[in-house]
């Protein structure tokens, strides 16, 4: 079934402001939140409206849909399969979001669909990813490379193994739940909600003491190495998706991930289109008329380039198979040679002899100056 577009989803423009996206979901998450709609389908279109809230509102995410559609966060689409970021329904969590954006008004419902109503067992929660933006010149991002990355991250405390201290007994607080029940008041009127235990932070249990090296926390802040891959082709917009390589979990929830996105520096020559390069090549006039062999650059090493007589300026010639390879493409683009003929802005007695002597020919006889007197008055 195919989905439904997220701005329609949201009711906003394309051209929709982050401020009015927030908006547009708080009315509809009121409006739809199970809670408050028992209709049949209200669920699914909450489900529809987190996702689609969760795409618009992190700018990233936002650019790829943008240029790619839903296709953006599919194996096979632009820039998600072969190690690009995709989007996973299951990495939303609407509870966070309904805590930012409502205060905690709403709680315990999952985006997987299960609606958390049981206040029994210790609740775990995922990493927080981490986004790297990551310098490289135009050849690295061509030809592919490997970068060392330096993260400052969360990792499992290796003393407690996570844990956050030793002894482990049931909190007396919560009774091993991890949540509290409270009562609190709403613009829908007294609403009872589930708080994360104070005491044990959610996780259902106490220690006889608190491991020293994470103070409880079952995480420690440090610094690690990467060494990433990055694939040949890569464009600024394409994101790297390093699975399960960013912050740890917490009480064995599962590491976040780390996001890098790309700068590329401009080249003092080339330009890219996509898979496609362009080099601008400077041509003399006499080139241009009598035609030449000229040798130009390309990114893997020089050519003869073959200029037909009477090339005239901007005319492109193709060079097939010469451009960039992309990721999830077998095939290269194309380079474009692009002929920019070079007027003299200073010329010495003879050249200036040999022009004048030119300029008594008759130049002019060709259809694109015919054509031109004809509206002459």
């Amino acid at each position: 079934m195919n989905k439904k577009d997220y701005y329609e989803v949201l009711g906003v423009s394309k051209t929709a402001t982050d401020e009015e996206i927030k908006r547009a979901f708080r009315k509809l998450a009121k409006q739809y939140h199970p809670d408050i709609n028992k209709e049949p389908g209200a669920e699914e279109k909450f489900k529809e409206i987190g996702e689609a809230y969760a795409v618009l509102s992190a700018p990233p995410k936002r650019r790829q849909y943008d240029q790619f559609g839903h296709a953006a966060f599919q194996n096979g689409g632009g820039g998600s399969a072969g190690g690009f970021s995709g989007f996973d329904a299951s990495d939303i969590n609407l509870d966070d979001i309904l805590n930012d954006l409502f205060g905690g008004a709403f709680g315990g419902f999952g985006f997987g669909g299960s609606r958390s109503r049981s206040t029994s067992g210790s609740r775990s929660s995922r990493g927080k990813d981490i986004r790297v933006v990551l310098n490289l010149t135009f050849e690295e991002a061509a030809f592919g490379c490997e970068k060392d990355i330096k993260l400052d991250l969360t990792a499992e405390c290796s003393k407690c193994h996570g844990k956050g201290g030793f002894g482990e007994k049931t909190c007396k607080t919560c009774g091993g739940a991890g949540r509290v029940l409270e009562q609190q008041q709403t613009i829908f009127g007294y609403m009872q909600t589930q708080k994360t235990c104070p005491e044990c932070r959610g996780a259902g249990k106490t220690f006889e003491s608190v491991c020293d090296d994470c103070r409880g926390k079952g995480v420690v802040s440090k610094t690690k190495t990467l060494t990433v891959t990055i694939p040949e082709g890569v464009d600024e917009g394409f994101q790297l998706r390093l699975s399960g390589k960013g912050n740890a979990g917490v009480n064995g929830g599962s590491n976040g991930d780390v996001f890098i996105e790309f700068k590329i520096k401009e080249h003092p020559l080339f330009e890219r289109d996509g898979a496609d390069i362009y080099l601008e090549v400077p041509v003399t006039i006499t080139d241009a008329a009598l035609g030449c062999k000229k040798e130009i650059p390309t990114l893997t090493g020089n050519v003869i380039l073959d200029i037909k007589p009477g090339t005239q300026n901007y005319t492109k010639l193709k060079l097939k198979g010469k451009g960039l390879k992309t990721p999830n493409s077998f095939g290269r683009g194309n380079m474009y040679a692009v002929i920019n003929i070079i007027i003299p802005t200073k010329l010495d007695r003879k050249q200036k002899s040999l022009l004048q002597d030119l300029a008594k020919t008759d130049l002019e006889d060709s259809p694109e100056f015919r054509n031109f007197r004809k509206y002459l008055n």
